[in-house]
């Protein structure tokens, strides 16, 4: 049976983006440090079509990330731009041009109504107003046999766990403190019981999987 999985890269002191989120900064400041541990990683170099990089314990939860996932769901702070808002001309299409790095339908959890999106690389944003009830129920019958990763940002994250529609999770911890910004895990509650599977400890990160106990 299919699951619902996030991963998130956070810093020692539980933020996944850092304070003032802009434009040119779209994970605030220093927010962008947390994926360092993964920018030269073969796994994650070689989707990206460039050559070289590292292979380390880290390799596996890359390429768990680029396969396996038939749906994605993100928040509209996560899709942009910041400060969102209606749709304006329709002109925003995201952050990662023409052909984003999804290949799958992306439901993007939002307050304005807009029709599906069509990008190059078989990747179409589907805008849903209802909740994230609905975007994930619709996210797994797009995902098939496939998992859904919700991709983010923190709010929707929390929104999925306080309603107890996530599975499984990985935390990628890097040893970097953020002192403010967006923080996955707030306001969830005591409630959430969850089991260890995995820890990993790899160069510049630790890896900490997680299933919710249902």
């Amino acid at each position: 049976m299919s699951k619902v999985r996030f991963q998130q890269a956070i810093s020692l002191d539980g933020y996944s983006a850092g304070p003032d989120q802009r434009e040119e900064e779209p994970l605030g400041t220093g927010g962008e440090a947390l994926h360092e541990w993964m920018f030269g990683l073969e796994a994650w170099l070689r989707p990206h079509g460039k050559e070289g990089g590292e292979v380390n314990a880290s390799t596996p939860v890359v390429e768990e990330l680029e396969s396996g996932y038939g749906a994605r769901v993100m928040g509209r702070n996560m899709f942009g731009p910041v400060g969102g808002g209606d749709w304006g001309d329709g002109s925003w299409k995201g952050w990662w041009g023409d052909n984003p790095p999804y290949h799958t339908p992306v439901f993007v959890l939002t307050h304005h109504p807009r029709d599906p999106l069509e990008m190059e690389g078989d990747t179409t944003f589907h805008f849903v107003t209802d909740g994230i009830e609905s975007a994930i129920e619709r996210a797994r019958d797009a995902a098939g046999d496939g998992d859904v990763l919700i991709a983010g940002g923190a709010s929707t994250i929390q929104q999925a766990l306080t309603a107890g529609l996530v599975d499984e999770f990985l935390l990628s911890i890097s040893p970097l403190l953020l002192g403010g910004g967006e923080r996955p895990l707030d306001g969830v509650g005591p409630d959430l019981e969850l089991e260890q599977l995995e820890a990993i400890e790899a160069p510049g990160v630790t890896h900490l999987r997680y299933r919710v106990l249902k």
